[in-house]
């Protein structure tokens, strides 16, 4: 049986205020995201608007900035902020022992 969480690394090599990104086969690209405040997100790596790149763009406590477009994106709800509008999909994530793990089914279909 196929465990339910993915193990992705450990947290201290993801800088804070840093992002990674995670190549998916078959599935879409996960950004995987470290706040200034130990938090740990994950969203596919795609902006809403023109799927910019996310994982380039710019970590201010629980939001990215596109770095093509400048739309805030919510590292929690994946939801667009201020006047724009659309969504990304968010991919459930938990720290155990140092190490990040990613929902396996939310990385393998690109939805939570």
């Amino acid at each position: 049986m196929e465990p339910e969480w993915l193990d992705i690394g450990p947290v201290d090599q993801l800088p804070a205020l840093g992002a990674r990104t995670l190549p998916v086969q078959g599935g879409r690209e996960i950004a995987i995201f470290h706040t200034a405040n130990g938090g740990i997100y994950a969203l596919a790596n795609q902006c809403p608007h023109k799927a910019g790149p996310l994982s380039q763009g710019i970590v201010h406590d629980t939001t990215v900035t596109c770095p093509l477009h400048n739309w805030r994106i919510s590292l929690v709800t994946g939801e667009a902020l201020g006047e724009d509008k659309g969504c990304v999909p968010v991919i459930p994530v938990k720290v155990d022992g140092g190490r990040i793990l990613i929902s396996r089914a939310a990385a393998l279909a690109g939805v939570a």
